[in-house]
């Protein structure tokens, strides 16, 4: 019986030896990425974020993995919740042994991640949360970001403003981190270009409870020039329905909009779109770069015929950009690695090159800039132009005033 024991527990010892070997040579073989994002609450957006990634890395993998490497994917939802975007950063971790973090949709999910990143020394790259914060007066050597900021998108629409010669603007926005970030951005730089400009009222709604008839009554009672736009979303269709319906929106008003030529907003509004506001966006159907071509003829390919979404590009290219920073550590996935890889780091994307500056660890994606058509039943981007990312930043001076020194 004794022998019989030792006997059994020798040979478990043995399988349970080799499965842990087996398990650390796979592992070593594979680099696990782990996003947290907001499928449950933004599925408009994050299921195209979602499928851009799962592109990305079946082509990295297809072409021999980074450094040999192959890729996994590893998705947590956050419940649109920082506590659970904190909870499920540290099960990817603690659990599933990820080696880099990514995600975050919700400005406040980006800025607590970004607090995680640097409570624990952890690289993260931010993928789409927007808010200055997050690279700015939050920001921290651990995190990155993707997507262009508030500033950035702002910025994009500056110019536009100034073209118009309006002196009284409205301000319509969602009354939370992100709403109002881009409202000072708007404010800002267009007083500093137009000195003589005045904000005759800012209409700020709680995101995702906008009382559509009061608001339009409110702009419509404060006479404006001209309107800036930051609503999205539910709140952006209650928002457009309405002011068509009081006649308010027309040629009489010009619109300035952020994000809104997005496939994810426009195409629920399908023939409601109102024409000629100029907005930011992403008109895939019709960038005709080789590089882009590629990449939605790829998407096309994996996922049948169905639209693009800009959540695509931006989860195709955060896989892209997390690729570029393993292969320039020289295969090294900590933490201290990749944030030095970061530092500076150059990615070709299907938008083209961008870069990863040093100075806010901001990188310089490019905003289209056009008008709203509608065409075949839909809304589309049209006479649009593209601007570079790094046109739409502050000087280094500035950057140095807005971040504190690490």
């Amino acid at each position: 019986m004794n022998m019989r024991a030792r006997f059994t527990k020798s040979n478990m010892l043995a399988g349970a030896i080799a499965l842990i070997v087996s398990g650390l040579a796979w592992s070593a073989d594979t680099i696990k990425i782990g996003d947290i994002n907001s499928y449950k609450s933004q599925p408009v957006f994050t299921d195209g974020y979602k499928k851009g990634m799962e592109l990305a890395v079946e082509q990295i993998n297809a072409a021999g993995g980074v450094d040999g490497k192959k890729l996994e994917l590893i998705t947590r939802d956050d419940n649109a919740n920082p506590g659970d975007a904190i909870r499920q950063a540290e099960d990817l971790i603690n659990r599933e042994h990820v080696d880099v973090l990514a995600g975050a949709f919700y400005a406040h999910i980006g800025t607590a991640l970004s607090d995680y990143a640097k409570q624990k020394k952890r690289f993260v790259l931010i993928t789409e949360a927007l808010s200055d914060n997050i690279v700015w007066s939050a920001g921290n050597r651990y995190t990155y970001r993707l997507d262009a900021s508030t500033y950035m998108l702002t910025s994009a629409l500056v110019d536009e403003a100034v073209k118009l010669h309006k002196k009284r603007w409205a301000l319509v926005y969602p009354n939370y981190e992100f709403g109002t970030a881009v409202a000072s951005a708007f404010k800002t730089l267009l007083k500093a270009r137009q000195p003589d400009v005045e904000f005759v009222t800012e209409q700020a709604p709680p995101f995702g409870k906008v009382d559509a008839g009061s608001v339009v009554q409110a702009l419509v009672d404060a006479k404006p020039d001209a309107m800036f736009n930051a609503l999205f979303g539910a709140d952006l269709a209650k928002f457009i329905r309405e002011g068509t319906t009081r006649s308010f929106f027309g040629e009489q008003l010009p619109v300035l909009s952020i994000i809104t030529g997005q496939p994810e907003y426009l195409e629920p509004l399908k023939d409601e779109i109102p024409p000629n506001w100029t907005v930011t966006g992403y008109p895939w159907y019709s960038i005709d770069t080789p590089a882009h071509k590629a990449f939605v003829d790829a998407y096309h390919a994996k996922f049948g015929t169905e639209n693009l979404r800009f959540g695509s590009i931006i989860g195709y290219s955060a896989i892209q950009s997390i690729a570029a920073g393993i292969k320039a550590s020289g295969g090294k996935t900590d933490s201290e690695s990749m944030v030095d890889a970061f530092s500076g780091l150059k990615v070709n994307t299907p938008d083209g090159p961008l870069e990863y500056r040093k100075i806010d660890h901001q990188a310089t994606w490019g905003l289209y800039v056009g008008k709203l058509a509608v065409k075949d039943g839909g809304g589309v981007m049209v006479d649009y132009t593209f601007k570079p990312g790094e046109t739409l930043l502050p000087s280094d001076d500035e950057v140095r005033k807005l971040r504190p020194a690490e």
